[in-house]
């Protein structure tokens, strides 16, 4: 690997009927959308929390829930990021492949921004690896040479299992490049999404290419 859209706004299956009937609240979700787009601040909570400050809004009941920032992000970018927006996705999608190729002897899957359709040229290619050897991945980075750094990230599956896993970053072909390493049989069972609290939706390579393909064939 040379260093250097599932969209699932409909699997999420928004209920923004609040959102349009609640002035205030759309107010927020879309300052809070233009904070994520343009600064690159892709925690949702503090974003929304930022959003309200801004707004001057104090009551915790008016502020949106995730699935609404969501919904809000996607029209954002639809309304100001049409040009170059789709583009980025495309590299960023290209990039997965490649490094997919590259991490194929860990079961590698595509999760977050890059799979959803809502990365932007803030956004990483955030991948999910597997392997009974926690310190492989690394191995097989320090073998081609590349640089990264480590930490671990908390990840939860109910409400009540929240479990730390090493996570390994570094930038490949101008991109972020963010790996979370899980067990082997981590396969069967994906960490809750922060924005709609459902399990991840997780792609293997195939289907990010036949995503692809669908964009090409537009």
């Amino acid at each position: 690997m040379r260093q250097r859209r599932a969209d699932t706004g409909a699997r999420r299956g928004h209920d923004l009927g609040a959102l349009h009937h609640d002035p205030i609240r759309a107010r927020i979700a879309a300052e809070a959308a233009r904070l994520i787009s343009e600064t690159g601040l892709r925690d949702y909570a503090l974003a929304k929390r930022k959003a309200a400050a801004r707004l001057g809004v104090n009551d915790e009941s008016a502020l949106p829930k995730n699935v609404e920032i969501d919904a809000a992000l996607r029209e954002y970018q639809r309304l100001f990021h049409a040009d170059d927006q789709p583009q980025r996705l495309r590299m960023l999608r290209e990039t997965a492949i490649e490094a997919m190729r590259f991490f194929s002897a860990f079961e590698p899957r595509l999760v977050g921004a890059v799979l959803d359709g809502t990365a932007d040229e803030h956004s990483a290619v955030c991948l999910h690896l597997f392997s009974d050897d926690p310190d492989a991945p690394a191995r097989h980075l320090d073998e081609h040479g590349i640089d990264y750094e480590t930490e671990t990230r908390r990840l939860r599956f109910d409400r009540e299992d929240e479990t730390d896993f090493p996570v390994l970053q570094f930038v490949a072909d101008d991109a972020a490049i963010d790996v979370t390493i899980f067990a082997y049989d981590g396969l069967r069972q994906a960490p809750l999404d922060r924005i709609d609290g459902r399990p991840m939706q997780r792609a293997a390579a195939a289907s990010v290419q036949r995503l692809l393909n669908e964009e090409t064939a537009r």
